[in-house]
């Protein structure tokens, strides 16, 4: 369910909230349950989502801004105005497809790194809105794999700990001035 609030899909030069990037602790840090949705919250939203399309990005989960919460913003058409963004509050997998996909990812966190990363093809989530409303939502694509990336940030994990190819990896990092040392493969 689309979320209600309202930001302007712009870049500002300035954005309200900084990244975080891949080697920083606070990325590896799991994220606490939200237990009060509240206009404080909302606003860190409205920040989060000005962040993210300030950023040129499609997700954004709140570790990656300092935020130890569990909270999403994803918005999959950021040239499209009509299109609201997704907000998700202490999302929860219910259920994966045993269909896996590889495709590319890249993550705000990691920037000018893209790489394949196997991840389930469906996955079904029950989360909060930025109201408190209890929802569902199962998806397919990319906004199965952009929900499976960014809840990833919820538990410390970033999508370079999943990446297969070591070679490819370490070499991508390096690139771009990132250490091989700061990724924690996942099992």
């Amino acid at each position: 369910m689309p979320s209600e609030i309202a930001v302007e899909k712009k870049k500002l030069k300035n954005p309200p909230l900084e990244l975080h990037y891949l080697g920083d602790r606070v990325l590896r840090q799991p994220a606490k349950r939200i237990t009060k949705i509240d206009d404080e919250l909302r606003q860190l939203v409205r920040e989060m989502l000005q962040t993210m399309y300030s950023k040129d990005g499609i997700g954004l989960a709140a570790p990656q801004v300092g935020v130890h919460k569990q909270l999403i913003v994803i918005d999959l058409e950021p040239d499209n105005p009509a299109n609201p963004p997704l907000v998700l509050i202490n999302p929860t997998i219910k259920q994966v497809s045993k269909e896996i996909c590889v495709a590319q990812e890249g993550c705000l966190s990691i920037p000018n790194v893209y790489l394949d990363v196997k991840r389930p093809e469906v996955v079904e989530i029950s989360y909060k809105d930025e109201n408190g409303r209890p929802k569902t939502l199962k998806a397919n694509d990319l906004l199965a794999r952009c929900i499976q990336h960014e809840m990833d940030h919820l538990n410390g994990v970033v999508f370079v700990d999943r990446v297969d190819n070591s070679l490819t990896l370490a070499q991508e990092l390096s690139k771009n001035g990132f250490s091989y040392q700061a990724v924690k493969p996942v099992a």
